[in-house]
């Protein structure tokens, strides 16, 4: 069978996975060898606390062709960063970026997503078909709302960037908080395929990554979409409806009734001060959503691809 001549690169990231990092490993070899003269697997051992490490250094040693890298992290990073030094360790073509170590798809769904990039998609990702949590449905609802991403974002296990993509991304921020939001605004072809789930196992999640992920979410939510000033306007416009009610209900009280000698003029104030307050503060949010924008979402232009339309 002729193999592939690009270089691939596989990054798989490693936290606490000794009961599945065996099986995964040993088929992220398998496809990588039977399929590519050249290749490279880069396992981010995220701090693990377990036999993880010691069991991709006994599995590395049934490569043949393919060569096997680990890099510990020095203490939990979490998902984003750990796949980020990853991804700037590997020097493929390709690359392909595995986000867990839950083996639920079929092994040759790897070279689908390659194959498929090959047509002309700089980015393709693999997706579960199943019932999403409700959690992660919220967080794409308000990402899809609230940010000018035109590629609809889904959960997913695993996907493969072009080179191209990576130099992009680099030039395009100093850090990548949110790789998959980056990768979305980064204007090249994406597409998204999904399969069948073929062994529906337990996604188990230890505490210190669940308390990862939601701050990741949170950050995200502040950095990719405009959520914070969204909700700082309508404060500021509910302020102000109720000064307005508040000022015809005090200029009534004091014609109609007798009010305690000062309450009149205290409400007003308190009202006004407050519609001032929530003013200020969605200025001061708009101003911190241009700059996180500068420093996160920097970019000159953008374009999809170039055709050469003379020789």
């Amino acid at each position: 069978m002729n193999k592939e001549k690009n270089f691939a690169s596989a990054i798989v990231y490693v936290h606490n996975a000794e009961n599945r990092i065996q099986e995964f490993l040993r088929t992220v070899i398998t496809v990588m060898e039977e399929n590519f003269e050249h290749s490279e697997i880069i396992c981010v051992n995220d701090f693990s606390e377990d036999d993880s490490l010691s069991i991709i250094k006994k599995i590395s040693n049934e490569a043949q062709t393919t060569s096997v890298s680990v890099i510990n992290m020095s203490y939990f990073h979490g998902l984003e960063l750990a796949m980020n030094a990853g991804v700037d360790m590997s020097i493929g073509d390709f690359v392909f970026e595995f986000d867990n170590t839950y083996l639920n798809f079929d092994p040759s769904m790897i070279m689908k997503i390659y194959r498929h990039a090959l047509e002309g998609y700089d980015i393709v990702s693999a997706s579960p078909i199943c019932k999403e949590k409700l959690s992660s449905k919220m967080f794409y609802k308000v990402m899809e709302k609230f940010s000018n991403l035109s590629y609809q974002m889904t959960t997913e296990s695993f996907r493969i960037l072009s080179r191209r993509v990576i130099n992009r991304t680099s030039s395009m921020n100093k850090t990548i908080p949110y790789r998959k939001a980056v990768y979305a605004n980064c204007g090249l072809k994406t597409d998204n395929m999904q399969y069948e789930i073929v062994d529906n196992l337990n996604s188990e999640i230890d505490k210190k990554e669940n308390k990862y992920r939601v701050s990741l979410a949170v950050d995200t939510l502040i950095i990719f979409t405009d959520v914070g000033y969204q909700f700082g306007k309508t404060m500021s416009v509910m302020m102000m409806l109720m000064t307005i009610f508040v000022l015809i209900y005090t200029i009534a009280a004091f014609i109609l009734s007798k009010p305690v000698e000062g309450w009149t003029s205290t409400i007003l104030f308190l009202a006004v001060a407050f519609l001032g307050l929530f003013g200020i503060l969605t200025v001061i949010i708009k101003y911190l959503q241009i700059l996180v924008g500068l420093v996160f979402k920097r970019k000159q232009y953008s374009f999809e691809s170039v055709e050469k339309l003379t020789k």
